[in-house]
């Protein structure tokens, strides 16, 4: 079902079932400013508290997440349609970067220099102020824990907008960190773009983090530009994956397979399109429209995967609207491609073929269970292909070949390259998205570097 806006409320219902799951009031911009002024006022205490003394309270709000993680992990069932037990991940991804960062917030350090013997010279990291935290619903958790910790236990006051689509998730999440810190370092702000703008562009707010859609990334950098407020960006993506000639098809098919169905293929970095040498072409196709067989609404039979259903049929019209267009340009339909009968907004696990260039599903974001595939001669003119795009999210290349691997990597204008899988990689990976897909840090170590602004200080002996 949809998510209806209006201006006295926001109503949800169950992506699997239709049914309401409630209603939240928007904030008003008078509920914004007070949200803000709390946190303004709540900034130069918290940031003067110790940080060794921050990174516990934190910590201690780590472990209240954990103990709840089956509450909220159902909450985002119901509200999103995420699998179960994707969303436990996601919640305990959430604990564990909060912990993460409790342990790095008291040894984020800055350098000292080297000045003359008799002066001090240093550069300090100081926290920005009050941050604005404006976070997605495909994994909303997890990236609000990422954040939001970051933030805290730099010094910064936060303004936390979870998502209109899953409100109530959002802020039992915030409101359960909020407990373990004091008075206004950590506000919740319901609503849709009119709050999120509203807070973007607000003269009291001095750093902006946000992950979500490319329009509304967009609109935050124009509404900074007024303001001054540095930019944390982590927008949509077009993630290519390009399969070699000398890969195993069926096994390049299983990785094409999880990297566009994991989670509906609403994931940040899911594989968007698919370059695929000739000389796998066909049974790569034949093995991924059997792959796509195994992703159903309700698994029951081994080896099946959970295919929960997507955010909305708002969602669901988009994700459908990018695969008739292709198959009305000529596009082959190897597996889905149909708006199924019944309740809530199902969408089958898709494989598409004989693509071109020009179609909008191999140039936009779809962000849903769709493999678009596309025949090349070869992986050179597969990773040229993959290079020729705006965005600049993630990429990832199967290959046998040293000598291509090194070319990929280099050449793909991406933040993350993956050599032979399409997700993993080791903790505290840190990467900028580029082009379309954002700007700044938004994981690892180098998120508290975002989260704070260097001051150099001189310090010389009277004469």
């Amino acid at each position: 079902m949809s998510t209806a806006f209006d201006t006295d409320s926001i109503e949800v219902h169950d992506p699997a079932t239709g049914e309401l799951v409630g209603r939240v009031r928007p904030a008003d911009p008078d509920e914004v400013d007070a949200a803000v002024a709390r946190a303004r006022a709540a900034r130069d205490g918290w940031a003067r508290t110790a940080p060794a003394e921050r990174a516990g309270l934190v910590r201690d709000a780590a472990g209240a997440v954990r103990a709840v993680a089956e509450e909220l992990a159902r909450l985002n069932e119901t509200e999103t349609g995420r699998p179960y037990d994707d969303g436990l991940g996601g919640v305990l991804a959430a604990a564990g970067t909060l912990e993460q960062y409790a342990e790095l917030g008291p040894v984020h350090r800055g350098r000292s220099l080297q000045g003359s013997w008799s002066a001090t010279d240093l550069m300090v990291p100081e926290p920005r102020g009050v941050a604005a935290v404006i976070t997605p619903w495909n994994d909303p958790v997890a990236v609000a824990g990422g954040l939001i910790g970051a933030a805290l236990v730099t010094g910064n006051t936060v303004v936390h907008k979870p998502s209109e689509r899953c409100p109530h998730l959002g802020r039992r999440f915030a409101e359960l960190v909020a407990s373990f810190l004091p008075e206004g370092v950590l506000e919740i702000v319901d609503g849709a773009g009119p709050t999120g703008a509203a807070l973007a562009g607000h003269a009291d707010v001095d750093l902006i983090a946000h992950v979500g859609s490319i329009g509304a990334g967009r609109a935050i950098r124009q509404a900074a530009a007024g303001t001054g407020a540095h930019v944390l960006l982590e927008n949509g993506g077009n993630d290519a994956l390009v399969v070699d000639a000398d890969v195993d098809p069926r096994w390049a098919a299983g990785q094409a397979a999880l990297g566009s169905y994991a989670n509906g293929g609403q994931v940040c970095v899911s594989v968007e399109r698919i370059y695929v040498a000739a000389a796998v072409a066909e049974p790569f196709l034949d093995a991924l429209a059997e792959e796509a067989g195994r992703w159903v609404y309700r698994p029951s039979q081994p080896g099946e995967k959970a295919l929960g259903p997507l955010v909305d049929r708002r969602h669901r019209e988009h994700v459908h609207g990018h695969v008739a267009a292709a198959v009305a340009d000529g596009a082959t339909v190897h597996a889905g491609a149909f708006v199924p009968d019944g309740e809530g907004a199902f969408y089958p696990a898709t494989v598409l073929s004989g693509l071109t260039p020009a179609m909008a599903i191999l140039r936009e974001e779809t962000f849903g269970p769709v493999a678009p595939v596309r025949v090349v001669q070869d992986f050179a003119q597969g990773l040229a292909e993959a290079v020729d795009d705006p965005h600049g999210l993630a990429a990832t290349v199967l290959t046998g070949s040293m000598a291509h691997a090194q070319q990929a990597w280099r050449e793909l204008p991406v933040g993350t390259v993956k050599i032979n899988a399409v997700f993993g990689g080791a903790p505290g990976g840190a990467a900028e998205p580029r082009g379309a897909s954002g700007s700044g840090f938004g994981y690892g170590p180098e998120l508290l570097d975002e989260m704070t602004t260097t001051k150099v200080v001189h310090w010389s002996p009277l004469p």
